[in-house]
């Protein structure tokens, strides 16, 4: 009897503390950001670095377009202001209840303009979230690898 209270005890505990992979509020994790380097004055939107994270979600409620379209926010860490609020791309199709996928942001066109004073490479961390149709907030990840940022 002692022994069976105890194994209860320890399953319920472990079940207790069990997080949830599908929320209400959309979940994302950081995966990777590749390349990690950007020469300034690159115009080749596809050579520029990209931010990859996965997403997950209860409802599915994201990346269908039209008035009100899902948004992904984009905060340079260096100079700590939201650059951008990039709309989400059209998963239609793909989203369902317990939706999990991945998600790649091209982030280009965030990175600084081309006139620094002198020679230098700055080191960038971005930070990211999203926001499902019914406004909920995903959890805020910051990209772990740096990118440098080289200005000859």
């Amino acid at each position: 009897m002692r022994y069976t209270l105890l194994i209860i005890a320890v399953c319920l505990m472990f079940t207790a503390c069990k997080k949830d992979k599908f929320t209400t509020a959309p979940q994302i994790k950081y995966k990777s950001v590749k390349p990690n380097t950007f020469q300034a004055g690159n115009t080749d939107r596809d050579a520029g670095p990209v931010i990859t994270v996965s997403v997950t979600d209860a409802e599915g409620d994201l990346g269908k377009p039209g008035k009100d379209t899902v948004k992904i926010y984009v905060k340079n860490l260096l100079t700590g202001k939201i650059d951008s609020t990039l709309e989400f791309p059209d998963i239609a199709a793909a989203a369902h209840k317990d939706f999990q996928g991945e998600l790649s942001i091209n982030v280009w066109s965030l990175m600084p303009p081309n006139n620094p004073p002198r020679p230098r490479i700055d080191t960038l961390y971005f930070e990211v979230y999203i926001k499902d149709f019914a406004k909920n907030k995903s959890n805020v990840i910051k990209t772990d690898d740096p990118i440098f940022f080289i200005t000859p």
